[in-house]
């Protein structure tokens, strides 16, 4: 009985090209395995945050709002008006209403005076603090079902005109 002349083949050790294609691609899968694990824990997959203002003569409007987000995570979303010299009695806030579609919250803080939605836009109504700036503050977080993200604008409005606007946007990632 002859002996082979060399253990290439014997007991699955062959490394032809079809079993190093297979070892490729286990690394590569890996390989991106791995980033994804390095981008959770760098917070790459979680909540950003962005900033939108505007100033109109002695109006500033500045929005803090999720620029990325994911579904059942917490999302910061507050509101600061400053006049210069104060407000009268009250400040309306108006925010396009679609946009809130992808939030479950516990509510606005301080709560509205008053809250009314026409087809387009949510129109919120508070009183005035005695100060020149009004924060408001929206305790929410991305509904479990939601799948798309929204956009929108913020306004402050002055006997039913906006005197100062900036628009926002939420992408949501799987």
């Amino acid at each position: 009985m002859a002996l082979p002349e060399t253990l290439e083949g014997i007991n699955g050790t062959d490394d032809g090209p079809h079993q190093r294609g297979g070892l490729w691609s286990r690394r590569a899968v890996i390989a991106l395995l791995a980033l994804v694990v390095a981008a959770g824990l760098a917070g790459v997959l979680g909540v950003r945050t962005t900033t939108s203002e505007g100033t109109t003569g002695d109006w500033h409007l500045e929005v803090l709002h999720p620029q990325v987000a994911r579904a059942g995570l917490d999302a910061p979303w507050e509101v600061r008006v400053r006049h210069d010299g104060g407000f009268g009695p009250e400040v309306e806030i108006a925010v396009t209403g679609a946009y809130f579609d992808i939030f479950e919250t516990q509510g606005f803080h301080p709560e509205p005076t008053e809250a009314t939605r026409d087809g387009e836009t949510l129109h919120l109504t508070f009183a005035a603090p005695d100060t020149d700036e009004l924060v408001v503050r929206y305790d929410a977080y991305i509904q479990p079902a939601s799948q798309q993200g929204a956009s929108g604008e913020v306004s402050v409005l002055e006997r039913g005109a906006p005197v100062v606007s900036v628009p926002i946007r939420t992408r949501l990632l799987p």
